[in-house]
C-alpha cells in the first residue's frame, strides 16, 4: 500500500514541476529576444503641424504609427479602418503609443467625416491628425526610408513605426525560413501596408509588441544594448 502512495505521490510531483522547470527553461529567452531594428534614423519631427487640439502633436518620447491620408481620406477609409481595428483598438492603453496622421490644409471637414466613419463615436484621443502645408508632408516623409512613394494628392497605404527617439523602426532583414534556405538576397521591411490585413497582423503587431517590450525592459534596466543599428543597414545593402 505505501509503495502504491508513494508512487502515486511520485507521479503527481512530477505533474506538477514538470511544467514549473519548462517554464524556468523559457525565461532567460524572454531577455534575448531579437529587438526591432532601427532601419533610418532622424525622422523630421512635425512642429510645422497644427492639429484640431490645443495640445501641440510631436514624435519626440512617443512610440508613433505615422500614417499619411491625402487629400481625399475618404478614399483611403479602408487604410484608416484596418488601422483603427487592427493596430489602435489593440495598442491604445500602452504607454506613450499614439497614431499620427499629416494632411494637407484644408481637409480638417473631411478628416471629421473620416472619424465618425472609422470610430462610430469612439474615444480616439491617442489618434492624432495634423494638417501641414504639402512641402512640409513631403519633407517628412522624405525623411522616412520607404519602399513606396506618396501619390499625387499626398497619400499612401503604408504606414511607418516611430520611436521615441525619432528613428523609424522595421527588419533589416525581412525574409522567412524558406527564403533564407533558398538564400534569396536579404530586404527590407520599412513600413507596413494597411491594405494588406496579414501584414498588419502578423508582422506590424508583432513588431509593435517587440517594441514595447524594449522599453519595458529599459525602464526596468533589464535591456541588452548590444542590438543591429542603423549602420547595419549599408552592409545589408551592399549585398543586396
Amino acid at each position: 500500500m505505501n509503495y502504491k502512495k508513494a508512487g502515486r505521490y511520485l507521479i503527481l510531483g512530477i505533474l506538477f514541476f514538470l511544467p514549473v522547470t519548462f517554464l524556468l527553461f523559457l525565461y532567460p529567452a524572454t531577455h534575448n529576444y531579437t529587438p526591432l531594428d532601427i532601419v533610418n534614423q532622424s525622422v523630421l519631427e512635425i512642429n510645422q503641424f497644427t492639429s484640431e487640439s490645443e495640445e501641440k502633436s510631436v514624435l519626440k518620447d512617443h512610440i508613433t504609427i505615422l500614417g499619411f491620408l491625402g487629400s481625399n481620406p475618404i478614399d483611403n477609409s479602408i487604410v484608416a479602418s484596418n488601422l483603427k481595428e487592427l493596430v489602435y483598438d489593440n495598442f491604445k492603453g500602452f504607454k506613450k503609443f499614439q497614431i499620427v496622421i499629416l494632411m494637407p490644409k484644408g481637409t480638417e471637414v473631411a478628416v471629421e467625416k473620416l472619424k465618425t466613419e472609422i470610430s462610430g463615436y469612439e474615444d480616439l484621443r491617442f489618434w492624432h491628425f495634423v494638417f501641414g502645408e504639402p512641402d512640409a508632408i513631403e519633407d517628412v516623409f522624405t525623411s522616412l526610408k520607404s519602399k513606396t512613394g506618396l501619390t499625387s494628392d499626398l497619400a499612401t497605404n503604408d504606414v511607418f513605426i516611430i520611436d521615441k527617439d525619432l528613428n523609424q523602426r522595421g527588419r533589416l532583414d525581412d525574409r522567412t525560413d524558406n527564403e533564407i534556405s533558398k538564400k534569396i538576397a536579404p530586404y527590407l521591411l520599412s513600413s507596413y501596408n494597411c491594405i494588406e490585413v496579414a501584414e498588419i497582423k502578423n508582422k506590424m503587431s508583432d513588431d509593435l509588441r517587440i517594441l514595447f517590450t524594449e522599453y519595458r525592459q529599459k525602464r526596468k534596466g533589464e535591456f541588452d544594448s548590444s542590438t543591429r543599428r542603423a549602420n547595419d543597414l549599408n552592409s545589408k545593402d551592399e549585398e543586396r
